[in-house]
């Protein structure tokens, strides 16, 4: 089969990159759609994608605005129709914010999107910026974000099937787009050598995430502030300045972090904290909990999937720094045979998410549409 993969825009690196990255290990001859490259961004990534075909939209070519692709979202249905797939047997659509999922495919093509989730600032979640507090992009979103809405439904009807990475947000493409979808979870790399837990913990807590609004970490780098422990803080994004400021003694913000620096970092913490609300999964403390970390998460979508009170970390109830304290402090209290149960049971939990799950769930799917189709 010819196939190709379509991704929303490659100019970071998070949870939808690494299902990314997954897919073109499955299928490795795929060629790459995408609105927009930067190559930098992706950090200590980027040498991956290097070896990729990788085929960039129009817009995505221009010089300048393609660095400040937000206020040109109007675009995006001019974008992705603009695309042409008529070669190719699979196109398979990772699609999140920019909708990827909007491309167009005529038969005998078929086109499987996986959805990370429907755009956030179409349905009134949280997203990186608060950009309602601003008149004329509030004024700008509000005309502009109803032509998209209706789009987005639009497009949603154009894959033949559709996959994605959660209960939660198979809920929301029922309750937004009028379909059902299957739940294949992203995958984690799972580190064989942590099962037998014999390294050293030391006394530090750490937090992987995009530094966004949504993600909530300054929740994280209070609650460190208030109770002295120490916190790494592991990504880089649009908040990292106002987080440094706010950064207390015990608190270090690393920015660029490669994949044997932050498998030491794992390896040696103690729990993994994480405030994001309305998570439609959450890779990262999947990703925590295969190295044996237990994970203290507010009690909000995805994670109620995937953390189990009192098994394999906590959750919190109210999105606050004294309430996520307190489940910090529970685990503080723990004896050493219970929080080494938890530990056990932790990595256990992550085993579901493995690499070789998703490509056999990946594969089976792709078999069984391609013959009915």
């Amino acid at each position: 089969m010819k196939i190709a993969l379509v991704h929303d825009q490659l100019c970071e690196f998070g949870g939808s990159e690494r299902v990314l990255v997954a897919l073109k290990k499955i299928f490795p001859q795929a060629d790459i759609f995408t609105l927009t490259y930067n190559q930098k961004g992706l950090g200590a990534h980027q040498e991956e994608f290097k070896k990729w075909n990788i085929k960039t939209s129009w817009f995505g070519k221009i010089p300048i605005i393609k660095h400040y692709y937000s206020p040109f979202r109007f675009l995006t249905p001019l974008i992705w129709e603009s695309f042409n797939f008529s070669k190719y047997d699979l196109v398979i659509s990772s699609s999140g914010s920019w909708m990827s999922k909007g491309i167009k495919t005529k038969k005998p093509t078929l086109h499987i999107s996986y959805i990370h989730h429907p755009p956030r600032y179409l349905y009134g979640y949280e997203t990186a910026i608060e950009w309602q507090k601003y008149f004329i992009v509030k004024l700008y979103a509000y005309v502009v974000n109803h032509f998209l809405r209706i789009w987005d439904y639009e497009s949603s009807q154009r894959p033949d099937f559709i996959i994605t990475n959660s209960q939660e947000t198979r809920s929301r493409i029922k309750k937004f787009y009028r379909r059902d979808s299957t739940v294949i979870y992203p995958p984690v790399e799972i580190p064989n050598e942590i099962k037998n837990f014999k390294f050293k913990i030391k006394n530090y807590y750490i937090i992987v995430s995009r530094l966004a609004r949504a993600k909530h970490v300054d929740i994280v780098i209070k609650a460190a502030n208030k109770l002295k422990f120490n916190l790494k803080v592991v990504g880089s994004g649009r908040d990292e300045e106002r987080l440094r400021q706010m950064a207390g003694p015990t608190v270090e913000i690393l920015n660029k972090v490669n994949d044997k620096s932050l498998h030491e970092l794992y390896k040696n913490a103690r729990a993994f904290l994480f405030a994001s609300k309305d998570e439609e999964f959450g890779i990262a403390p999947i990703e925590a909990m295969s190295y044996g970390l237990p994970v203290i998460a507010y009690n909000s979508g995805g994670l109620k999937e995937t953390v189990t009170n009192g098994q394999n970390g906590f959750l919190f109830n109210d999105l606050n720094e004294n309430s996520l304290i307190e489940k910090i402090k529970l685990l503080g209290k723990m004896p050493e045979k219970d929080f080494m149960l938890m530990k056990r049971n932790a990595h256990q939990s992550s085993e579901k998410y493995s690499f070789f799950n998703f490509k056999k769930q990946i594969l089976e799917f792709v078999k069984k549409h391609a013959r009915t189709t």
